[in-house]
This record gives C-alpha cells, structure tokens and sequence, in this order.
C-alpha cells in the first residue's frame, strides 16, 4: 500500500492550483507562518533593497515543506500551510521516500533583480499541464506538458528539480530523478536515465518505461511510489556523493542550523554601502553588471583604496548572501605554480610515499560550483599579478571566458585523471581578483589575462561621506577629519606630479578609515601613529633615492597637527 502523504500531496497540488491566478493571496497565506518558517524566502530588487517575495511558483510553494530537515518539522509545516490553503481536517502522517530541496537552494527561481518577467509563470505553466497530463493522459494532454516542460527545465534554479515537484504534485505518475533514484533505477533496474537536463519528450518515456515495468511485475515495486521509495532506502556503495546533497531526508541539528544560518545572512549593495563602502550605490550596481557579464573582474588601484575587502563584499552581493561556503579566497605569490592552483602530483604522506593527483583549490572551486548549478560561487585572487598569472591558471585562462563556460568548449588538462578527461569552467562560478598598481615588484598583465577579465580602477575617496562614517564609527569631529583630508589630498597631488611616481602611487582612503567600530580618544595620536607606522614607510619605499623628500612628505603630514 502506498505511502499514506501521497493522497496529502495530491490534493495539496489540485488547491494550489486554485492560486494560480490569485498568487498574492497565496503569499499572504505563507507569509503568515511562523517568521522561522519563511525568513529564507527574502527576495532582492534590482534597486538593491531586500523585501518579502512579489510573486511565487507552485513548487517553490511545496518546498517550504520539502527542504532537507527533521521529517516532523516538515509534516508541521506541511499541516500549517495545508490549513492556510483551505486543506479541512487533512493530516500528513508518513514521509518516505521524497525528494528534498537543499534548504541553501530551494527556490526554483532567481531573485527579483536577475530573473526573467515569464519565469514564474512558466513554472505554473508545467504545473498546470503536469496535473492536467496526470489526471487525463490524453496525447493533447501531453503535448502540453512537454512544451512547458522545454520551456521551464533549462530555466536558471530549475533543471531535473522540476522532476522532483512533478513527483510530488502527481507521484503515481511521474519519477524523481534526483540521485538515489536516478541511480537505482539505472544500476537496479538497468534502465539508462538521462543526464542533465532532460527533454520534455524524453522525461515522460522515461516515465512510460517505467510505468510498463511497474504494470508487467517486472519489477518489485509496485509503483513509481513504491520505486522511490526502494531508491530511497537503498544502501548507497558511495560514501563521497560529488552530486548536491537533495539526497538526504534528515540531517543532525547542527547542519540544519548552520544552512538556516546562511539564509538568514542576505547582501546585497545596500549593505556594503553601510559596512563602509565610499563608492556610489549606481556606481556598485555597475560594476556587479558588469562582473555578471564578463564572469571575471579585476579591482586595481593604490595602495589602501580597499580593494581586498570591497572584492569579498561584491562576492556576498554577487551571490546574494553572506555566506563564506561560497567565496573561496586565495592569494598569489612568486612561487605558486599550476601544479598548486588547479592540479598536480604532490606526496600523499612522509618521505619516500607515492604522489597522488591532487586538485588545487581552483579545481576545487570548479568541481563546487558545477555540483551546485542553481546558485552561484566566487573565487577572489588578492595580488592576482604578483605571480605569474598565465603559467599558474594554464589552460583554465581559455576556460575562463564567458562565452565558453559549456561543456562543448571543455580542454583537455595538463595531468588528466583518465584518458581524453575534458574540463569546463560552470557560468556560475565568477573570479575576482585585486591588483596593486603601485608595486614595483610586480609583473605585467598579459594580454590574454587582459582580455578575459573587466577591468576596475579604485581611487582614495574621501569627501564628506567618508567623513560622516569615520565619525559615526570612531567619534572623531568631522572638522579633525577635514584637516585629515586636507593633508593627504596635498600629498596625493604632490605624489602625482612626480615624475618618477604618478598618480597610481596615491595614499588610498583605507589608511585612515579605522575597519572597527572603536572611538579614539586622541585624535592628533592617533593620526600620528597611522603617519609613523604605515605610510611614512610607504613614502621611504616611494622615494627610495631620495630620503630627504621622504622625511619632507611625513613632516608635513603633521606639520601643526591638532592646533
């Protein structure tokens, strides 16, 4: 007999259905839950605000009770959600053998500010034509649903999750291809599943098949249920799964707290503003375009114009959320070769041990990102050209373009695991690095280096935004501040003029700018320590020949200093 939540979910499906046209009504209903229960669903506006959702899909609507957690929290909340819905007197009792959303990624749609006018409604679209398909079966029916079932699948959030909803709005009909069960039914019952995407036409053969397997007792189950469920409580020979973890119906406290975690953590441009940025909010808006666009993006300016901590914070903003699961942060030096960046053979244990080919963190990186298509993922290079950056990303520098971010324009690597192994770059993986453009030491950026990313120049910014903020932060009078800001824009001006130097060699902003929310009591010392520890040794570096310009630079940043 099947599992009693299919009856649940069915009707759950022919009621939400009546919200089709009427979907605020619907979101009034959600939102009326429990704050725990819904916070994750905070959409982000082009504007760079954060608010609660406009408009919303069917299955995104069963996934609030279809993420990966404690099956009695979801049976709760399944309840609560049915009551709001009109559902009288209907009781999930038994989940078994369902497939679950990871709760980092359970929406089948972009946020507001990157997403399509049309993607929501395609998604009630397949909705409507998968229960019309199910309950009629007839081959109008049919062609329906394969169309929008073309329409919605290669849709940024969708992919094979749309079989995952189809299973749960109508489970006697449709299959699951999330991986336990993909994978059963290809090594169980020897029947080949696509991979990727699949198509409309193929998917519903695919059910077809197994819907004949079902009816002809060739099989031990008895239904695509039953199926699902044998998938589920198969033993699985696989103890490091590389597939998104939609395959784990329960997990312990600790990893359901952390994945809440992270999506109560949203960032947008808004915030970096807050958190200290200079910069305006249309000129942030621009650079994250075209970071979007170009998939690679270089920060390049002075010392101290922040581009370390304004590069991680574009990450949070580009991802949409705060969490450091999706920002790998690295750093290039003289040393570091490809053999360390993206794969090489390196010793597996003490003296005299085997080498074994291991993945550097670019790989890692690339590996993450492409197990995880629906959100994105940034890896941000610090002194990306203090090595040498065509040798150390070898032929992941072609990957890296955005026009051959697909598995058509896969290479082959220079220390393949297994014959004719290719490798692509996933679109949803973006690479910001920093550049320092006063470092003598540093190399050149080659052209092709050049040309794979955009390029944005940072400058010091001071002015009266500045110096509201460093008030705020520190409690120093915006007046101290102006004098502060007179005396390094007459150093700056001086630094540009030079012949040897130019405008690259500016103090930047970051000097000055306390990074911690603490008062300082005495400004004139304080100013004072920052002179005699950080920048004068920068002057002395400048002017390496000429000391006593130097010692002049410094004098006059505190010449009359608090009178």
């Amino acid at each position: 007999m099947s599992p009693s939540w299919t009856s649940f979910f069915t009707e759950f499906a022919d009621r939400l259905l009546t919200y089709r046209h009427d979907r605020q009504a619907l979101l009034t209903a959600i939102y009326t839950l429990p704050e725990e229960r819904v916070r994750y669903l905070t959409d982000r506006f082009a504007d760079g605000t954060s608010g609660r959702l406009t408009d919303i899909c069917p299955f995104t609507t069963m996934g609030i009770f279809n993420r990966r957690m404690r099956w009695e929290n979801r049976v709760e909340i399944a309840d609560e959600l049915a009551e709001l819905l009109g559902m009288k007197g209907q009781s999930l009792q038994v989940i078994d053998g369902i497939p679950t959303l990871d709760p980092r990624s359970s929406w089948f749609f972009p946020f507001k500010r990157e997403r399509d006018d049309d993607h929501i409604e395609a998604l009630w679209q397949v909705f409507a034509d998968a229960l019309q398909y199910a309950d009629k079966g007839d081959e109008r029916s049919r062609a329906s649903l394969i169309d929008s079932f073309d329409d919605a699948v290669s849709r940024k959030f969708v992919g094979r999750r749309l079989t995952f909803g189809l299973f749960w709005i109508r489970p006697q009909t449709f299959v699951s291809l999330d991986a336990h069960t993909s994978t059963f039914i290809d090594e169980r019952w020897s029947v080949d599943v696509p991979k990727g995407e699949p198509s409309g036409e193929t998917y519903l053969r695919l059910c077809d098949e197994l819907q004949r397997m079902v009816a002809d007792a060739t099989v031990p189950a008895r239904s695509l249920v039953e199926l699902s469920v044998d998938a589920w409580h198969a033993p699985s020979e696989d103890t490091e799964d590389p597939k998104p973890e939609y395959i784990k119906d329960t997990v312990s406290d600790d990893y359901e707290s952390r994945q809440d975690t992270d999506t109560e953590l949203p960032y947008s441009v808004e915030d970096i503003v807050k958190e200290g940025c200079f910069l305006k909010r249309a000129k942030l808006e621009a650079i994250l375009t075209q970071w979007r666009v170009k998939k690679n993006l270089i920060l390049q300016g002075p010392p101290g114009t922040g581009k370390t901590w304004l590069a991680k914070r574009l990450a949070f903003a580009l991802t949409g959320s705060r969490s450091p699961n999706r920002m790998r942060p690295l750093q290039f030096h003289p040393n570091l070769s490809y053999e360390d960046f993206v794969r090489g053979w390196r010793p597996s244990g003490g003296s005299g041990s085997p080498l074994t080919l291991e993945d550097g963190p670019f790989l890692k990186a690339v590996e993450q990102a492409g197990n995880d298509h629906e959100r994105d993922y940034v890896v941000v290079i610090e002194e990306i050209n203090r090595g040498n950056p065509a040798q150390i990303f070898g032929e992941m520098l072609t990957l890296l373009e955005a026009d051959k971010r697909t598995p058509d324009e896969a290479l082959a690597v220079s220390y393949p695991r297994y014959p004719n192994e290719r490798l692509h770059i996933p679109k949803n993986l973006y690479v910001v690095g920093t550049m320092n453009v006063a470092d003598r030491s540093l190399a050149l950026v080659d052209i092709a280096l050049r040309r794979r990313f955009a390029f944005v120049d940072l400058e010091p910014v001071f002015g009266g935004t500045w110096r509201s903020w460093v008030s705020e932060q520190t409690g120093l009078d915006e007046e101290f501040l102006k004098d502060i800001e007179r005396r390094l824009t007459t150093l700056n001006q001086t630094i540009s003029k030079d012949d040897l130097l130019g405008t690259q060699y500016r103090i930047g902003h970051s000097y000055v700018t306390p990074s911690n929310k603490t008062a300082i009591a005495h400004p004139a010392e304080w100013f004072t320590q920052v002179v005699e520890t950080e920048i004068g040794p920068l002057l002395n570096e400048y002017w390496f020949d000429a000391t006593d310009r130097a010692h002049s630079a410094r004098e006059e940043l505190l010449k009359g200093l608090g009178s």
